[in-house]
């Protein structure tokens, strides 16, 4: 099972073919994001296709594994009219069951996990990730499953994310970074993994399959819904799953499949951690320097955890500022309050719980809806991106991954770093 399909720099608009390992152009000057170009520009949801490759004409595809599910789009049932929105949409990743989501995670980052994974040529070597806990915990499934082997370094105090519903597969190993450290530092950690023998650096928002894979949340919405939304919310920590959902909007609208129509972000931060509202509201492409240990305390600070991105993929070419000036679209700020309150709506409305990121989107919604900012006939789409987990853990039982090695913050630039890592494979 193989797509056709090319990738093309965003700064140059070179057309390069892609092995299943590029992360960028070579030649362009300053760094860029490369976006998927397919052959098939009309979308054929194949039906006869597991999970997420039901959308497999839009997938960077290189070879074929299992996938469990794929993001279900609903109208809601409460919230729309307590909102006063007559057309809100709900795109809902994470276990409901009912209504026909079974990601065993309870989270969107399956649909990225799948992806890359299927992007990644058979016997390259092994990825090697960075995650703060939802993509480590995704990851480790779909590698477990598909016998892919991953380094998923983690920040120790995360290890608590990284549960399953079965025994992990050793052909994935995990590496937790200790001394206070977070996600910058595990990001600085698996780098440093990435460029030893037989390691590839998975690449978060650089990976097409990435980007792609969370694409399909739209795709789901515009199929369900038979056209593009006027409002996408959805909760950022790196902001890469609002650019995928600017990159499907894009090959939507060009399909002639649906009226052209560019669907305006709304993207939220948890306070006191927001870095890209402050950046966007001064309408710059450049995140401030942040202290780091300040960083740290509005980190332990958040419900949100996991949007705890310290250096995301804002300013470079094609990155999330971008997606918000071509989409018109904004940066909210809410509050721990304001979260949960926006879980316990959903809870009350829509019959189902969801994860804190999740009630970072629709408390942004809900406040924007409560001033009047929304035209009430408009199509909304809410991505909740998470949620299941009350129900998961009543009705299975959760294995804890271990950590095959738990290294220092600081051990990336020591000389002795590769016996290391050695260790564990």
């Amino acid at each position: 099972m193989k797509n056709n399909y090319k990738l093309k720099c965003l700064a140059t608009n070179e057309i390069l073919a892609d092995d299943g390992l590029l992360l960028a152009n070579p030649a362009a000057a300053a760094p860029a994001l490369m976006r998927s170009d397919y052959d098939s520009k009309t979308l054929q949801i194949r039906k006869d296709l597991p999970g997420i490759f039901r959308y497999f004409d839009w997938l960077p595809v290189n070879r074929e594994i299992h996938s469990d599910s794929a993001p279900v789009t609903y109208a809601s049932k409460g919230l729309g009219k307590t909102l006063g929105l007559d057309r809100l949409y709900i795109t809902f990743s994470g276990y409901w069951p009912d209504i026909g989501v079974s990601m065993t995670t309870g989270t969107f980052k399956e649909c990225e996990a799948y992806a890359v994974c299927a992007r990644l040529p058979a016997d390259s070597g092994t990825l090697v990730l960075a995650s703060a806990g939802n993509t480590a915990r995704a990851f480790m499934k779909v590698a477990s499953d598909n016998h892919i082997n991953a380094v998923i370094v983690i920040p120790e105090r995360g290890l608590g994310n990284l549960w399953s519903l079965k025994e992990i597969n050793p052909c994935v190993k995990i590496v937790a970074v200790s001394g206070n450290a977070d996600y910058s530092d595990a990001i600085k950690t698996a780098n440093t993994i990435a460029t030893m023998d037989g390691f590839i650096n998975e690449g978060g928002a650089k990976n097409v399959g990435r980007r792609d894979g969370m694409g399909t949340t739209v795709l789901s919405a515009a199929e369900t819904i038979g056209e593009i939304p006027d409002y996408y919310f959805q909760a950022v920590g790196s902001g890469t799953g609002a650019i995928a959902a600017h990159e499907a909007n894009l090959r939507l609208s060009a399909s002639g499949a649906f009226s052209r129509k560019m669907m305006r972000l709304i993207v939220s931060q948890n306070l006191p951690f927001i870095p890209m509202v402050q950046a966007w509201k001064q309408k710059s492409r450049d995140i401030a320097p942040m202290d780091e240990e300040e960083a740290k305390r509005q980190l332990s600070a958040i419900d949100a955890k996991v949007l705890s991105n310290r250096q995301p993929p804002y300013g470079i070419t094609g990155g999330l500022f971008d997606a918000l000036v071509e989409s018109d679209g904004d940066i909210d700020a809410v509050d721990n309050d304001a979260i949960r309150n926006a879980q316990e709506m959903f809870f009350k409305l829509e019959g189902w719980d969801i994860c804190p990121e999740s009630g970072v989107a629709l408390a942004s919604l809900i406040k924007r809806a409560q001033d009047g900012l929304i035209d009430k006939n408009a199509v909304v789409m809410l991505n909740v991106t998470g949620g299941g987990m009350e129900a998961l853990a009543k009705a299975r039982q959760f294995v804890m991954a271990k950590p095959n090695l738990t290294v220092d913050k600081d051990a990336a630039a020591s000389k002795d770093f590769n016996k290391l890592i050695s260790v564990i494979l």
